[in-house]
């Protein structure tokens, strides 16, 4: 296969697996059924009484960005690990440190720019639980890197 298939297969697998086992992440920190994951979601484009108020049309909408975002989110580790062998032969450590700017870029940037238009505030307990799964998010964007494109 050529590099660039591999890096788009990379991003697919990694993106998608890693962004479907975040909405299961979300669900197992906040106690809240996948669909309401999924319309809160979908209220960071349009607005939680509009997403709480259209049932599998809004969750779908919201799979829909999850899977945008993560793929986004492959997309720019897989083209730097194009370019830094490091990150795909180091894939474990690589990984868990990519989630943390990715946890920080969704939680102070991403979450208050959307319609949402807050800041998060955690306790220290759903702090380290919402860190830990954007560490495995990465860690699963790694290893289809690595997977996929060698060391």
């Amino acid at each position: 296969m050529s590099k660039t298939r591999d890096a788009l297969t990379a991003i697919l697998i990694g993106g998608l697996v890693a962004g479907t086992l975040d909405v299961g992440a979300a669900t197992l920190i906040s106690g809240a059924p996948p669909g309401r994951i999924l319309q809160f979601i979908a209220g960071g484009l349009i607005g939680k009484s509009a997403a709480n108020a259209g049932g599998p049309a809004t969750m779908a909408l919201g799979l829909g960005l999850q899977w945008l975002m993560s793929l986004i989110i492959a997309g720019l580790f897989v083209g730097a690990s194009l370019k830094l062998q490091a990150l795909r032969k180091h894939w474990p450590l690589a990984g868990l440190a990519y989630g943390v700017p990715v946890f920080l870029v969704m939680e102070f940037v991403v979450v208050p720019l959307s319609a949402h238009h807050h800041v998060p505030q955690f306790t220290p307990e759903a702090l380290v639980k919402n860190l830990a799964a954007m560490m495995l998010f990465g860690l699963i964007i790694a290893a289809a890197a690595r997977w996929r494109l060698g060391e």
